[in-house]
């Protein structure tokens, strides 16, 4: 009888299930291709005997291997960390032959993955190694709208790739950060997952705390009240200016965007203003400040219907790409240097 024992490298050595430890116990022998094998110290630690053999790479002849020993006793064949059965190798066997999982990947565990392939590249990359927060913000940027625009066309599978490359930008700025003392303001991607592990916590009492919601709006008004206890402590804390609603607010992000969150932030404070009253010259920027005005009041024209400016104006954006292809397709062509 032979056991295909298979592993993840994700799991600690020895963190095996019961089936496998007796499998391991009761063989006649144990087998492995490699010394290098993750799980051997621990088996050695815990009295079983592995033999590391000469494995032959093609499925054949180590299923020819496997099974003249498998021929006279149990036999368990420690399958190289983190691969999967492989059929070729047991439609190739001539004994019989159970496929037993000894450890599981828990969701998220490929997540170390990233974690690890991110150490190697850089320390082992020169574009890698050269990157700094500062240089890699366009990338965060680019990959964040990458992000949107899968959503808008309703690419599912972009959008796993493009999350991906999202989490690579996050993986990259931890490691970048890591290499830092906590005192310069250093942390690790473990940092990262425990300060937003707790903020989640805390800021969905009526999930993980004994708070009790009746709706949605409950849940949103909860989330206010706690974010403003936030803001509050975090100002004691560091002694800066008194909170503010505005807090947290990315002056960054497209100008759009910013008027939608500045007046939702307003509304949610009951200060009073009339989207259409700012005043033109707050600004220091007299040029154009009319429409200015009037675009802030289409962004609350926006909001009042339910409606996000910004993916409005996008969409619109998307229907003139449309517009400009098909004429293109279909309509006289401009003479080169042309201003279409």
């Amino acid at each position: 009888m032979l056991t295909v024992l298979l592993t993840s490298p994700r799991v600690a050595p020895g963190l095996l299930s019961w089936q496998a430890w007796s499998a391991l116990r009761s063989a006649s022998r144990v087998l492995a291709g490699s010394a290098g094998h993750p799980q051997l110290p621990a088996l050695t630690a815990a009295g079983v005997r592995a033999e590391v053999v000469d494995a032959p790479a093609d499925d054949s002849s180590l299923a020819a291997m496997l099974s003249a020993a498998a021929a006279s006793g149990a036999v368990v064949w420690l399958a190289p960390a983190g691969e999967q059965a492989d059929a070729g190798l047991l439609s190739a066997l001539s004994v019989p032959c159970q496929v037993l999982h000894g450890s599981h990947d828990q969701p998220g565990a490929h997540l170390l993955d990233v974690v690890g392939v991110m150490d190697t590249l850089r320390t082992s990359c020169p574009w890698d190694r050269e990157q700094t927060h500062s240089s890699l913000l366009s990338y965060l940027l680019e990959e964040a709208y990458e992000t949107v625009e899968t959503v808008e066309s309703g690419d599912l599978t972009a959008l796993r790739d493009e999350l991906g490359d999202v989490l690579l930008q996050v993986a990259f700025h931890a490691r970048i950060a890591a290499e830092r003392s906590a005192a310069d303001g250093g942390f690790t991607i473990d940092d990262v997952a425990d300060v937003l592990v707790a903020k989640l916590k805390r800021r969905h009492p009526h999930v993980f705390g004994k708070v009790t919601v009746s709706s949605a709006d409950d849940v949103s008004a909860n989330w206010e009240e706690i974010k403003k206890i936030e803001r509050a402590e975090r100002s004691v804390a560091t002694g800066s200016r008194p909170p503010s609603v505005l807090d947290g607010v990315a002056f960054g992000q497209p100008a759009l965007s910013l008027a939608a969150q500045l007046q939702r932030r307003a509304e949610r404070a009951g200060v009073p203003y009339d989207a259409g009253s700012v005043d033109p010259g707050a600004a220091g920027e007299p040029a154009g400040a009319e429409l200015g005005v009037e675009l802030m009041r289409l962004v609350a024209r926006a909001r009042e219907e339910g409606t996000d400016p910004e993916l409005a104006l996008r969409a619109a954006a998307r229907r003139l790409a449309e517009q400009v292809r098909d004429w293109e397709s279909s309509g006289p062509r401009p003479a080169p240097g042309a201003d279409i």
